[in-house]
């Protein structure tokens, strides 16, 4: 197989979504298959998206009160079980270490599926006054679920990257407000960094994280139909501060018992990513993201190498001295349209072309990654040229991604109409429900459908009077997809 037929992505993402998916992680350098089922190995330009999305979060944490702290990889069993829905929720999913070395462990210890219950004992302890509170910490880190079966690198692995926010507070209200900033930060990332606009709401009561009193949540719709839960924040009231005896004396020495809050966003972000904007070339990132922002292809012959190579470095240089981040390819073994090709499989948002014409007229040529488009323009002020052309990429992406969402959210107002939609468009499906698990059912059970959101706001009059499933009166607005 030729070199130009290696590069290429052979698979289609309109007609074989799941195929080409896994082609472009391969070609454009993101992952590869580890040898132990479900796991993965990041590649360095994988591992370079991940440090700027976890880049752009941390910042905006720290600017918001929040520490980072390492906690241990291991939980031991008496801690897991000290909150008994998270040892339920959990169960299937927890990896254990039974021994060390030859020695067999006095008691097993979990490898971390989360993390509240190795966190939780610290604050406690690290907790007295009211003074100590917010206590806002945050670990980057990765966990393990095993009970993974059907993985996709990034979007479903057995070991995963993420980070796991954790802070406690004096009232519901401060805790409330912790909840709704996470929330509010992830919807931000997702719109502003990754050119994405998700839907905000909140998950069903049967749906929580184990324990909690209120999940919250952003949701991506991906192409081919499925939502992506992109980001959780949780508002977890006093459970976890009763199990694990989280107190401190208020300003008239009277013990109160703390309200927590627990969120997070993994590495799943990425597959959304990859999956949202990518196409049949490969590999498209937003600017914010992109490992490398612009591309400088000298094009030249041998008569004007020498005045194509220097006008493409001093070129260059001016761009990383703005803080842009460029490569030159000068390579001469290898002709144009390979380069082309090779640096929008790895989904360089912008191409700057520099021929002989250029250098004699001092301009420059830009092409956009996501729809080819090129103009041609003056070489003074390029640095500013090409930020706001990398601003009109980002939004190129936010607006195509946009106008399939709207495009993807449909009402019904009975069983079959759900049914209907979701398994001809796929999308979202909002209709009154009445707040019964059980009218989940028979949606879960024919088509693999789900509710995966309500409205945040639940004295939100719902979208139908009656409940879609049963008819009896509506409680609040579903929106049902099937999801990754």
């Amino acid at each position: 197989m030729s070199g130009e037929q290696e590069l290429g992505i052979t698979e289609s993402k309109e007609h074989s979504p799941g195929e080409w998916y896994a082609e472009v992680v391969q070609k454009a350098g993101l992952a590869d298959y580890a040898p132990m089922g479900g796991f993965i190995v990041t590649r360095p330009r994988g591992y370079a998206v991940w440090e700027r999305i976890q880049s752009h979060l941390d910042g905006w944490f720290k600017d918001t009160g929040v520490q980072n702290a390492y906690f241990p990889l291991f939980i031991p069993e008496s801690y897991l079980e000290r909150e008994k829905d998270v040892v339920e929720g959990f169960d299937p999913e927890v990896a254990w270490v039974t021994h060390g070395g030859h020695e067999e462990l006095e008691e097993r210890l979990a490898v971390r599926p989360t993390s509240e219950s190795i966190i939780a004992p610290f604050m406690a302890q690290w907790t007295r006054s009211h003074r100590d509170l917010p206590m806002r910490l945050n670990q980057w880190c990765s966990v393990v679920r095993w009970e993974a079966t059907e993985t996709k690198p990034f979007f479903r692995t057995k070991e995963f990257l993420w980070q796991e926010g954790h802070t406690a507070h004096a009232d519901e209200e401060g805790a409330w407000d912790e909840t709704m900033t996470r929330l509010d930060q992830y919807e931000r990332l997702y719109e502003e960094v990754m050119a994405m606009p998700p839907l905000k709401g909140r998950k069903p009561e049967h749906d929580k994280f184990p324990g909690a009193h209120t999940t919250t949540t952003v949701e991506a719709l991906m192409p081919d139909g499925k939502s992506v839960q992109a980001a959780t924040s949780h508002y977890l009231g006093t459970s976890f501060a009763e199990a694990f005896d989280i107190t401190y004396a208020d300003e008239s020495e009277e013990e109160k018992v703390a309200h927590t809050t627990s969120w997070g966003l993994s590495w799943r972000a990425m597959g959304a990513l990859i999956m949202t904007h990518s196409d049949d070339q490969g590999l498209v990132l937003p600017p914010a993201l992109a490992p490398t922002q612009v591309v400088v292809v000298p094009i030249w012959q041998e008569d004007t190498k020498d005045d194509v190579l220097e006008y493409s470095a001093d070129l260059a240089a001016e761009l990383e001295a703005a803080g842009i981040r460029v490569e030159l390819d000068d390579r001469d073994h290898r002709n144009p349209g390979f380069k082309y090709n090779e640096h929008e499989l790895n989904g360089v948002p912008l191409r700057i072309e520099v021929g002989p014409h250029e250098v004699d007229d001092e301009e420059a040529t830009l092409v956009h990654r996501p729809d080819g488009e090129s103009e041609t323009v003056d070489r003074e002020d390029i640095d500013d040229t090409v930020a706001d052309h990398l601003d009109t990429v980002h939004a190129k992406l936010y607006a195509s991604a946009e106008e399939t969402l709207e495009g993807e959210i449909r009402k019904a107002e009975s069983r079959e109409k759900i049914l209907g939609t979701i398994g001809q468009h796929g999308g979202y499906v909002k209709c009154g429900w009445c707040g019964d698990e059980d009218c989940e059912d028979p949606i879960k059970e024919a088509i693999a459908a789900e509710i995966v959101m309500v409205p945040l706001d639940r004295d939100e009059e719902p979208v139908h009077d009656e409940c879609a499933i049963c008819g009896e009166d509506a409680e609040e607005t579903a929106y049902f997809a099937k999801s990754y």
